[in-house]
């Protein structure tokens, strides 16, 4: 299920984001943020988050940096290194940590 919906955000973030190119009130942009969501959060955790994120995305709201938060720690990379970490973690509250993407990520 998680394959299925990362494959529909990539269809998604590679045809139908070039209507809209730099018109996101966030970063990173709803469908990143969704994307990296069901990468690291349970499913029911990266649909109610994404779900929030979509109804914030308006006028009505000032936009701005607001990067997703991992609930739960649960791998630890293997290998440490600049290029092998695909995404960082920073200490947001008691058990939870913002995800921020590493550009320098090779895989």
């Amino acid at each position: 299920m998680r394959s299925v919906l990362l494959k529909i955000l990539w269809l998604y973030q590679k045809f139908f984001t070039l209507i809209g190119y730099g018109s996101c009130r966030y970063y990173p942009t709803c469908s990143e943020y969704a994307k990296i969501n069901f990468e690291n959060n349970s499913l029911l955790s990266a649909f109610y988050n994404t779900f929030t994120r979509i109804l914030r995305c308006n006028q009505l709201f000032e936009g701005g940096i607001e990067y997703p938060e991992l609930n739960k720690l649960r791998l630890k990379p293997k290998k440490m290194g600049i290029k092998s970490i695909k995404y960082w973690l920073v200490p947001n509250k008691k058990n939870r940590f913002y995800i921020i993407k590493n550009f320098s990520y090779k895989g």
